[in-house]
């Protein structure tokens, strides 16, 4: 690929503003838990059953995370986010046309594929936007500004669950929520399209699949996208998860809950996320990713307390569990993908590629977790999650494995 540096004098705020809008939008992926909650209720569907509509959102990261990576070398990454934006945009309005429109299993048809092109879209934005913003920063600063860009993502995670609670309480039309994210994506994709950045020259097309996925074969490469996998299964998972955790024990009506823990989840990621922000850019990521596995482990030891507890559990004890993986599984994508793309700055744009396939773990914890819960009961589901917690935490014990070591050219 072309090695050329780019020009760094146009990456001030002004320029990083639409990149940072792009964020918010990459976080409409995340009203797939919300949205499953619902569409769970009205058409009546089991848990594993619910939990495959984020497999339709996160399967397409397996299949378009490494074409993508190739298809930045050809157009560039700036018009590779656009591009995204506009599937996005599609994904939302689906909805739209489904509930106005449609009724019974033929809304249901459109629900899913909205979900679907929210996953290609999804896989698009977060292979080029976060190599995109390697243009602004570089080296060890690279994990906090990544991390804040994950901040602000989470400000629509956070968003979601709030408007659709407001849309069915208000307005009976928790899809509402799909309405107000159109217009909002519209707004993202105007101001990236005037925005002027001066990125790596496209490559010349010398990149193929084959040497993509040769990347694998570097021992470091595969643990930083098996540490996606894990952070992805988790954040997924929970966040689909965690409401019927808590309504299996206390009774409560479900739509309410499900607001109320995946509003906790996400206040505590974005604090997570702030946190990391600044706290990373005097922390070594070895550190980091220490404290995020310790954290990440309490959570899962705690839900599996409250769950296993048959008779009057402590709901604080489910609540500090929520709040503790949010926390700690904030700041752990950013740290693998980070030290991946500083490990090999000449192969961003591939590496970019495979680490975002990483998200299939998106596709892979919760139907697991939802087929384990339906099997055992929530502590099943809880033990699923806790293996990706706990495979944080090993690496971050274990950190030197990624360090001290040439790369392997592929």
């Amino acid at each position: 690929m072309n090695n050329a540096t780019p020009k760094t004098g146009n990456a001030g705020l002004k320029a990083i503003i639409p990149v940072m809008f792009a964020f918010f939008v990459m976080g409409f992926v995340d009203l797939v838990g919300t949205a499953t909650n619902y569409v769970k209720g009205e058409f009546a569907l089991a848990d594993g059953t619910a939990n495959l509509f984020t497999t339709m959102v996160f399967f397409w990261f397996l299949i378009f995370s490494v074409p993508t990576g190739m298809l930045m070398n050809k157009i560039g990454r700036r018009k590779t986010v656009l591009w995204s934006i506009l599937v996005t945009l599609v994904a939302m309005a689906l909805p739209i046309i489904a509930y106005t429109v449609f009724e019974g299993t033929p809304r249901l048809v459109l629900i899913v594929a909205s979900f679907a092109f929210l996953g290609i879209g999804n896989t698009l934005m977060q292979v080029s936007l976060n190599p995109l913003l390697t243009v602004f920063v570089k080296g060890d600063k690279l994990a906090s500004t990544l991390t804040t860009g994950q901040f602000v993502k989470a400000f629509a995670s956070l968003f979601a669950p709030y408007i659709a609670i407001w849309g069915a309480n208000q307005l009976g039309m928790w899809w509402i929520l799909f309405v107000i994210y159109f217009v909002v994506g519209i707004i993202g994709y105007v101001l990236l399209a005037f925005d002027k950045i001066e990125e790596p020259a496209p490559d010349a097309g010398t990149t193929t699949i084959a040497k993509c996925f040769k990347l694998l074969g570097d021992p470091i490469i595969l643990l930083c996208f098996l540490g996606i996998v894990s952070h992805v299964g988790v954040d997924v998972g929970i966040n689909a998860q965690a409401p019927r955790i808590l309504t299996e024990h206390t009774g409560d009506q479900f739509t309410s809950i499900a607001a109320t823990a995946t509003m906790v989840y996400f206040v505590a990621r974005m604090i997570g996320c702030f946190t990391g922000g600044i706290v990373l850019q005097k922390m070594s990521n070895k550190m980091g990713l220490r404290i995020c596995g310790v954290i990440m482990t309490l959570s899962a030891i705690c839900f599996a307390v409250f769950a296993s507890t048959s008779v009057n559990p402590p709901v604080w004890l489910f609540w500090t569990a929520v709040a503790l993986v949010g926390f700690g599984n904030s700041n752990v994508f950013s740290l693998f993908l980070s030290h991946a793309l500083m490990y090999r700055p000449e192969r961003q744009n591939e590496i970019s590629g495979l680490m975002l396939m990483g998200l299939i773990g998106g596709a892979v914890f919760p139907p697991i977790m939802g087929v384990a819960a339906d099997a055992m009961g929530q502590l099943g589901g809880i033990i699923v999650m806790a293996v990706g917690c706990v495979y944080v935490l090993v690496i971050g014990l274990g950190y030197k494995v990624l360090e001290g070591r040439k790369a392997v050219e592929a």
